[in-house]
């Protein structure tokens, strides 16, 4: 939890003022707080829904989030799960948000970066290359930057989610360093900023979202893709690489992908009802960390025993995306104003 939320819940608590409503927060003992409305939450997400322990992790945060969620409110606050995009595509949730077509998400962020630039610091290519470098965002400059930006555009931040990045590729050789990169291959990265460092390399570029990649490789549009661990596994995508660069040792590609609520959202619920939702949030942000760090074995794992070729990518591979992602980061420094600050306060969260 960051210092900021920690301060707002201390103050929360010492402060329980009449705002619910139009009715008064004072709470019978044992029971619900008056004025405190039956309200109902609509969360989508791209990924599909968890069949046991071996699911998207991401799925399961949505699902324990509402079982939470409504436990801790008796019910006055339910929550709608839209996994597998069936409420919104995956790219246009920021929009149906902004709409209050959904209230909440479990986001990649850099999604909506058309929409708001700045937020293509949060997949920057080379920028955090590990889990301890993901995690150290939350209590840094640079994830103060983030909470505080994303408010002023509308949604707050209830869960961390970062996600590693792993390389397929329908060929048998490998994706490991730029040279690996074969000529004419066609590529899906999410991320402009990726994107660009894999043109530099040589790559052909088709952006869509990772739920739409095995079809894309099916059909011979994608000969190779970058994408969460997750994603590789919950969309099955061992059944179209012939290779698979794992990032359990390096990667170039991390990407934020929060659960989220719209501000508007939360601001509409009561006192009682924010904290259950901030509370639930805050208890699943060491399930996020630690299920995402295990997500990189369990997937490298899978791919293995689907007689995949899975390699990884050693330092001197890593460094040799650095210095073309660097480029990246001056591009970004020179297209958003402030850019270069926030380049500098992400390498300092990594260091």
């Amino acid at each position: 939890m960051t210092r900021k939320v920690l301060f707002s819940l201390a103050i929360s608590s010492g402060l329980l003022l009449a705002a619910c409503g139009g009715g008064s927060n004072d709470s019978p003992a044992g029971g619900e707080a008056a004025g405190c409305e039956d309200v109902t939450l609509r969360l989508s997400h791209q990924w599909p829904e968890p069949t046991g322990d071996d699911g998207d992790f991401r799925s399961q945060i949505a699902i324990d989030f509402k079982e939470k969620v409504e436990e801790a409110t008796d019910g006055s606050v339910s929550v709608d799960i839209f996994p597998n995009s069936t409420l919104s595509k995956a790219t246009e949730q920021y929009d149906a948000m902004r709409a209050g077509s959904i209230d909440m998400s479990v986001f990649p962020l850099d999604y909506a970066s058309g929409v708001v630039p700045e937020w293509g610091i949060t997949l920057m290519p080379g920028l955090v290359s590990n889990h301890d470098q993901a995690q150290a965002w939350e209590d840094s400059e640079i994830g103060d930057w983030v909470e505080e930006n994303m408010e002023e555009n509308g949604v707050k931040l209830l869960t961390w989610v970062w996600n590693a990045g792993g390389i397929g590729t329908k060929a048998d050789q490998p994706i490991v360093t730029p040279d690996d990169m074969p000529s004419g291959t066609t590529m899906r990265a999410a991320g402009t900023y990726v994107e660009h460092m894999l043109a530099d390399a040589g790559a052909g570029i088709s952006s869509l979202p990772s739920n739409e990649i095995y079809t894309a490789m099916q059909t011979g549009v994608l000969d190779a893709a970058v994408t969460s661990t997750g994603s590789f596994a919950s969309f099955n995508l061992q059944e179209q690489v012939a290779s698979y660069t794992s990032p359990t040792e390096n990667t170039f590609w991390f990407m934020f992908e929060p659960l989220i609520i719209t501000t508007e959202t939360f601001e509409s619920l009561c006192e009682e009802q924010q904290e259950a939702v901030e509370t639930a949030g805050a208890d699943l942000q060491e399930y996020a960390y630690q299920a995402s760090r295990e997500d990189d074995a369990r997937v490298e794992q899978i791919f293995t025993d689907a007689g995949v070729n899975v390699v990884t990518m050693d330092d001197a591979a890593y460094q040799e995306w650095v210095t073309l992602a660097e480029k990246q980061w001056a591009s970004y420094a020179e297209d958003i104003e402030g850019g270069q600050e926030l380049i500098d306060m992400a390498l300092e969260a990594g260091n």
